[in-house]
């Protein structure tokens, strides 16, 4: 298990599947799993009982995970699906950069 270019909070694009070409912030990751759970993509439909979150209960749509292999972060300079390498900035610190533009991601 290595280490994941994506993390919580990246803009990510999906690369294939149902959801190919969507776009949204990844709000989870579960590394053991190489799974991410990401804003508005994957959409399910959860049957839920009545409680006292929801009293009514009914069918609740939410976000399931998606697998990282389908996801790509989003080049902040172009907006376009990047790959991503890791450098040493100025300080010393290994900081993520983007492939197609070489500019750091936040």
């Amino acid at each position: 298990m290595g280490k994941l270019h994506i993390k919580k909070g990246d803009i990510v694009i999906v690369n294939t599947g149902v959801n190919k070409g969507q776009e949204g912030k990844v709000l989870e990751v579960f590394p053991a799993k190489d799974r991410a759970i990401v804003e508005g993509v994957n959409m399910v439909s959860k049957h839920t009982k009545p409680n006292a979150e929801s009293p009514q209960g009914g069918i609740v749509k939410k976000e399931a995970p998606i697998h990282i292999s389908n996801l790509n972060v989003k080049d902040p300079s172009t907006g376009k699906p990047t790959r991503i390498g890791r450098k040493l900035n100025d300080d010393g610190k290994l900081v993520r950069i983007a492939k197609k533009s070489g500019e750091e991601i936040k």
